[in-house]
């Protein structure tokens, strides 16, 4: 392929800290990317279930890899506490809808979020982000080859290759019709790009599952990965707190259900 390999989590580490210092976040990330204390004794960025990645909870802004389970009695009461944060509203209309109201996809210029003017897509910041043993063009230290990635939607396993890109795709978790619908027809574009390439609300998964969830909330669909369904409404609920979009009802009841069980 002509390419190089570099280890996945010295990649995501380097673009993580990359990202933050542009984006002046709190000096609680900034510890995170020098290596300082974890709350319950986890190094940041490590994994804590299942090699899908970090638990959103241990995640604020997005900047580490993946999507892990969330398990623990006490971490599920903390999920219902975030989820209830989130306010509710009526599904608005989707008149005036379109992609490019949220900026061109994956612009690397998208200010006030990690990962932003580094150089690199937003498309293959999160490929590396969460890939392992990721494979550059040669020449490049942005455009990934191949990587292989454990599927927060799914809990497979793929074995990725640029020729057939379309089999991971980078799914807003919050998508951008819905949060549309709940409110960001009225913001600022640049609010808007946020939003868009915001790595908080970005995760890559199989293509078809994906799909598969178009711009449905949480009511609608739900990773068929059963034990991720409780991180994926922490992760959408995350996203709708920092942006202080609603949910609907029945998606915020459906949410607290999944951190219930």
């Amino acid at each position: 392929m002509g390419g190089h390999t570099r280890d996945g989590g010295t990649a995501r580490v380097r673009r993580a800290c990359v990202g933050v210092a542009a984006a002046a976040l709190s000096a609680a990330v900034l510890a995170g990317c020098g290596g300082g204390p974890a709350s319950d004794g986890e190094k940041p960025g490590s994994p804590t279930a299942g090699d899908h990645g970090v638990s959103p909870l241990r995640n604020p802004d997005g900047t580490h890899p993946g999507l892990a389970p969330v398990t623990s009695e006490s971490d599920k009461a903390e999920a219902r506490r975030l989820i209830e944060k989130v306010r509710t509203a009526g599904r608005g209309s989707k008149a005036g809808y379109a992609r490019d109201k949220f900026g061109y996809a994956w612009m690397d210029t998208a200010d006030g979020v990690p990962l932003a003017r580094n150089r690199c897509d937003t498309r293959n910041d999160l490929l590396a982000r969460d890939g392992r043993d990721v494979r550059y063009r040669s020449g490049s230290a942005c455009v990934v080859e191949s990587m292989t990635l454990a599927d927060p939607y799914t809990g497979k396993t793929i074995k990725w290759r640029k020729q057939k890109a379309a089999a991971v795709q980078i799914d807003h978790v919050v998508p951008l019709s819905y949060g549309w619908q709940m409110g960001a027809a009225r913001w600022q574009e640049s609010k808007r790009k946020q939003i868009a390439n915001d790595p908080l609300n970005l995760l890559p998964s199989d293509g078809p599952a994906n799909a598969s969830k178009g711009d449905a909330g949480p009511s609608s669909w739900l990773p068929p990965y059963e034990r991720n369904r409780c991180a994926y409404s922490v992760r959408f609920a995350q996203v709708a707190v920092k942006y202080g979009l609603p949910v609907t009802a029945e998606d915020k009841r459906t949410m607290l259900e999944q951190c219930t069980r």
